[in-house]
């Protein structure tokens, strides 16, 4: 037999030797699908949400000149920690555990990957080239409108598709945030006539928000692998519960049936979809997940987030799924069959290769099975509900990166069943990404133009419809009812730091007006630095907006002030 450290060679010469028929080494591969959102390996260090990792191997820890590090990362680094292969090894298993405070949302917990990886990045080094001077930057169309420094609670805002600037109007820029304590005293800004507390602490990085029929609040704690519960006890949260743990990267969850006796909780891992046995009141699982849908799609890198939602009657599970990359410039021209066949299965816009089934919302039955398209061209839904009344579904999209400071925005739309919005080679109508010139001309006046544009790189997360519970001793006054609030988690490809808000998408009968108003502002210091980021938005049972702050790790709580 061999021994252990035989295999974890053989591995490592296998997973970083180029594939004799041209696939990238397997590290490169996993980085590429999993990181690469976030980081880049180019020799002048560019940065995006993370810090360029050229020469990572050897570096000491916050080093990288330019990038808002964390203060435990700046610590960590100030205090020797230097990136060797065995430092990596142990970060990247668990993050949060090896420096407390980072913002490092994950890590990867199989190690043969973590090895493949880390041995990758050890091949990306070399003397940095000399970083260019910089450019001076253009001053994007709008940049002041779209500025942190200009949010106010109340403040109106409507971007029209008619009135987008050219690509590259201003350079794109690398200005991830850094997360910094927050201020002692230091509350969000929030409308004349509300008031804001904090309902729970400690949260860390929980990203989404259900609430149960008996009012409990369900909290997706993804980057910890489990689903929280908090009991409200007044105006705050009592002690939280882990419902359950042992999951990857939960992010959406949906009852079902809807009404006060649900039987199931359906949560969206990465890659599957489980559902546990449920009554209202559990704060402990009553029996083990049940996997409904085994594998989402090929490929689980890039856009992690899944969200669930149910049609109006129950009948119809509805899955989105973030695209794998920007804007796949490497998936090629042509799918591996002819278009009309791929479009009959995967649907009117359906990319293929590492994007197959992504940038997509998916339907199933209530079981799983029955799987088909629903609509395609969604960069990445995040937030996406049916609404109460209509029915209607609706999807909260990030679109694409580097195109500069204003392009594209951002938006909320009503989904219709067979659409497609554009990605990755149109967007907002028939606007061609140049970077994709040519390659599917006849989609482009089948390009569903969103209802509500929103400042680009604001990255809308959870959103709900407002809609006061029977009895809510806390409602909000009528004007708000039906509308849409809306996490905005802020801006790293923006010169000019924007979101960092909840916004009030104004609605009319269930159609959206067009316009958002600021409602909750207040959580950004400087251009640089940022105290809380807006993850989700829930409707308490007594009528209070509750607002997950996923840097901050709190669940804030906002009520009229009378």
């Amino acid at each position: 037999m061999h021994g252990k450290n035989t295999i974890a060679a053989a591995w490592l010469a296998l997973a970083c030797a180029p594939a004799a028929w041209g696939a990238p080494p397997a590290g490169q591969a996993y980085f590429e699908r999993n990181c690469a959102s976030c980081h880049t390996v180019d020799s002048k260090l560019s940065a995006r949400a993370g810090p360029g990792l050229y020469n990572v191997v050897g570096r000491k820890a916050g080093a990288v000149a330019g990038y808002n590090y964390t203060d435990a990362l700046a610590r960590a680094g100030a205090a020797g920690k230097t990136w060797t292969r065995e430092e990596l090894d142990v970060f990247l298993a668990d993050p949060t555990r090896d420096v407390p405070g980072t913002a490092m949302p994950m890590g990867i917990a199989d190690a043969k990957q973590r090895a493949a990886v880390v041995d990758w990045l050890a091949t990306q080094g070399g003397k940095p080239a000399a970083a260019a001077a910089p450019a001076p930057v253009k001053a994007a169309a709008g940049a002041k409108a779209g500025a942190w420094t200009e949010d106010m609670p109340g403040d109106l805002h409507h971007i029209t598709a008619d009135r987008l600037v050219a690509p590259y109007a201003s350079e794109s820029a690398g200005n991830g945030p850094k997360v910094a304590k927050r201020p002692d005293g230091a509350l969000p800004a929030v409308p004349p006539g509300f008031k804001v507390s904090v309902f729970a602490a400690g949260t860390g990085r929980a990203r989404y928000a259900l609430r149960a029929p008996n009012g409990d609040i369900l909290l997706a704690d993804t980057g910890r692998d489990r689903i929280m519960v908090l009991r409200p006890d007044g105006d705050k949260a009592g002690e939280a519960a882990v419902f359950a743990d042992g999951l990857a990267r939960p992010y959406g969850m949906a009852l079902w049936p809807a009404g006060p006796d649900p039987q199931y909780l359906y949560v969206a891992n990465v890659n599957s979809v489980v559902r546990f046995p449920f009554a209202a009141g559990d704060r402990k699982a009553r029996g083990p997940a049940q996997t409904i849908v085994k594998e989402i799609s090929d490929t689980s890198g890039g856009h992690t987030t899944r969200t669930l939602a149910f049609s109006k009657d129950g009948k119809t599970l509805l899955l989105s799924v973030g695209s794998a990359t920007n804007v796949a410039e490497g998936i090629g021209a042509r799918p591996p069959q002819p278009l009309a066949q791929w479009e009959k299965v995967h649907g009117l816009g359906g990319a293929w290769g590492e994007e197959t089934d992504r940038a997509a919302v998916l339907a199933f039955d209530p079981d799983g099975g029955n799987r088909r398209s629903y609509a395609n061209g969604l960069r990445n839904c995040v937030g996406m509900l049916v609404h109460p009344g209509s029915g209607d579904l609706f999807c909260s999209v990030n679109e694409r990166d580097e195109l500069g400071d204003n392009l594209p925005p951002d938006y909320v739309t009503r989904v219709k069943q067979g659409g497609f919005y554009g990605w990755p080679w149109y967007y907002l109508g028939a606007h061609e990404d140049p970077r994709l010139k040519g390659i599917r001309p006849d989609l482009k006046d089948k390009v569903i133009v969103p209802d509500t544009l929103v400042q680009a790189h604001s990255a809308p997360l959870g959103m709900v419809v407002y809609h006061a519970p029977a009895g809510a001793k806390h409602a909000f006054p009528r004007e708000y009812e039906g509308d849409i609030f809306l996490a905005l988690h802020g801006s790293w490809n923006r010169g000019i730091r924007t979101g960092y808000k909840v916004v009030r998408v104004t609605m009319k009968n269930g159609v959206p007006t067009g316009q958002y108003q600021d409602f909750m502002t207040g959580m950004v210091l400087s251009d640089r630095d940022v105290w809380g980021r807006p993850a989700a938005v829930e409707v308490a049972q007594d009528g209070a907006l509750l607002v997950v702050d996923d840097a901050g790790g709190v669940v804030w709580r906002i009520v009229p002030a009378g």
